[in-house]
């Protein structure tokens, strides 16, 4: 995810603004195929770069809970009420002076990251933020229209490197009433993740469990609960895979290493996701850190690629690369995505890829996957950074973090996805059963 830390940037927190867009325009009128019906968006422009736009607090990260969709940015985050895909509205914004801003939810808690040292003069939810802050803030989200936050995580006490929390897993521990987060650095070298425990009872107490050694940096960490039970850690040259319980030991507490994937040219190992069954595990990187062109013609076939894995042994069972060149002036890897939840044995996932905008994979026989749909956006002009940062599937409509324009809701008309489960929210790096 877009592993930038401008030191300078000044990530003021300024008024919303937010606005609907003019009929026939935004990603209405982006080159698509004809299953990919375009529904309603919620447009609040964002930029790293222009001037013009004047508001850096790019988007991010999304999770779901009910009609709700929780979008992160690099200033906190927003409350979507998307019952209407065609008309998404706004519910509260809450701001958090600190990059990345990957959020995780379940039921009344809400858990964001913070990314980098946090220099004098930062503010969460009004409160002061200590300076040198780098960990996990924990909202109260009872009041969807004012969010309070309750506690702070500070990861850098519980080591002597500085490695922040660029992204969170939410994992459900019901038995014991509590929330576990995952929490990734992505930096190197801090070759682990860290555990901790949000008490669902009583929020205010998330603490530091423990610290998960994985041998590499762990980027984004996909989970399979049900009878499954793995995670598995993207970073690096590729994955680590573990048991979170069942015969092959470990617990959500206390993961249990099971092995390695290396993939050849893979340096920045960034997202995994696992089939509903958990037989396959997919895997994506980012080489130039998600700010470069690396999707286009002359691009090597492996900066462009997901990857899939048998998800016992490791062994590589097929790729997809990205059919369409890109531009020399988009940002492009494969980035953030999941399954849909299909009881019929099929395989498909959605992935946002930065400028090459979502895609809409049949992956059923691994060996042979095959691109069912897209919506891909033009050169964003003057050029700048943006695109899909994550798509996600969630009860049939497809949700896009736009970087520079906000929330985007597709409706993907094949037939390979009908009769997907609904399903009562989604955290998408958390798969919570098996099918």
């Amino acid at each position: 995810m877009l592993k930038i830390r401008f030191a300078t940037l000044g990530l003021v927190a300024a008024a919303l603004v937010t606005m609907t867009l003019p009929a026939g325009a935004g990603h209405t009128t982006d080159p698509r195929t004809r299953n990919m019906h375009p529904k309603g968006h919620i447009v609040e422009p964002a930029s790293l770069f222009n001037p013009a736009v004047a508001n850096p607090d790019i988007h991010t990260d999304i999770a779901f809970w009910g009609k709700l969709a929780f979008q992160g940015n690099w200033d906190g985050f927003n409350i979507r009420d998307i019952s209407d895909p065609d008309n998404p509205t706004q519910v509260s914004r809450t701001f958090c002076d600190g990059a990345q801003g990957d959020v995780v939810v379940w039921d009344d808690v809400l858990v964001r990251t913070w990314d980098a040292p946090a220099p004098a003069g930062r503010f969460c939810d009004g409160d002061p933020v200590p300076t040198g802050f780098e960990g996990l803030h924990v909202f109260d989200i009872s009041d969807l229209s004012n969010p309070e936050l309750v506690a702070s995580v500070n990861l850098n006490q519980a080591s002597a490197a500085s490695c922040g929390s660029h992204t969170a897993t939410g994992v459900p521990d019901l038995a014991n009433d509590r929330l576990l987060v995952y929490s990734s650095n992505s930096n190197s070298p801090c070759p682990w993740f860290d555990i901790v425990e949000v008490p669902l009872d009583d929020p205010a107490g998330a603490a530091f469990l423990r610290r998960e050694p994985s041998d590499h940096t762990c980027h984004d960490i996909g989970v399979i609960l049900g009878d499954v039970m793995r995670a598995a850690c993207a970073g690096g040259e590729g994955l680590r895979v573990f048991s979170l319980g069942g015969s092959l030991g470990g617990t959500l507490e206390d993961p249990n290493l099971l092995f390695h994937i290396e993939e050849p040219g893979v340096t920045i190992g960034h997202s995994a996701a696992w089939t509903w069954d958990g037989e396959v595990i997919l895997f994506g990187h980012e080489p130039g850190g998600g700010v470069q062109a690396q999707c286009q013609a002359t691009t090597p076939d492996v900066n462009k690629t997901m990857f899939f894995y048998d998800g016992n042994t490791g062994a590589k069972v097929g790729e997809w690369t990205l059919p369409r060149p890109q531009s020399a002036t988009e940002n492009c890897t494969i980035h953030n995505y999941n399954v849909v939840p299909l009881r019929s044995g099929r395989y498909v996932v959605v992935s946002g890829n930065y400028q090459s905008g979502t895609s809409v994979v049949d992956f059923t026989d691994p060996a042979n996957p095959v691109e069912l749909g897209f919506s891909d956006p033009p050169p964003i002009v003057p050029t700048d950074l943006g695109g899909a940062w994550s798509s996600y599937w969630y009860n049939n409509f497809i949700h896009e973090t736009n970087i520079t324009e906000g929330l985007n809701i597709f409706r993907f008309s094949g037939r390979e996805t009908g009769g997907a489960m609904r399903v009562p929210h989604l955290n998408p790096q958390t798969q919570e059963f098996s099918l």
